[in-house]
């Protein structure tokens, strides 16, 4: 019977009918693949980021940033709407969202242990390979009517 809260115990079924848990080995065993693809997820986010800015860098920029620039940008990049990049951005993004979607079902498991391990291989991940440079929006005009 599935677990409808939160419990504490070695006996968990993963996501798969055959990634069951019964000794205390294949429980921590699960545990630790649990963290490592928790940090995998934060690593791809990290590489789709990285990948979606170098193919903004790519982009030509507008001489005059004036009246006649459009209020809304183009989602053309570089003047080619289906670059290179923008497909392995669109694969990595699908890649992602695989694994995310994985690791929420897997924390519906509901067992505690399963849940903490999520959450420190996202922190760990987070902390390894997110430098936090991304995050940080560039402005061209602070004016918000610009």
């Amino acid at each position: 019977m599935m677990h409808m809260t939160f419990y504490w115990g070695r006996r968990v079924t993963i996501l798969f009918d055959f990634w069951r848990t019964d000794s205390w080995l294949s429980y921590s065993l699960s545990l630790f693949a649990c963290f490592l693809i928790s940090a995998f997820y934060q690593y791809m986010e990290d590489r789709r980021v990285r990948l979606k800015l170098l193919s903004v860098s790519k982009t030509p920029s507008p001489s005059s940033p004036g009246v006649a620039a459009p209020l809304l940008g183009s989602k053309v990049v570089g003047g080619r709407k289906w670059a290179p990049w923008r497909f392995a951005g669109a694969i990595l993004f699908g890649i992602n969202s695989a694994i995310g979607y994985l690791l929420m079902l897997a924390v519906m498991s509901f067992n505690g242990g399963v849940f903490i391990a999520v959450v420190a291989g996202l922190a760990a991940g987070y902390l390894i390979f997110r430098d936090g440079e991304d995050e940080t929006m560039a402005v061209d005009n602070p004016c918000a009517c610009a």
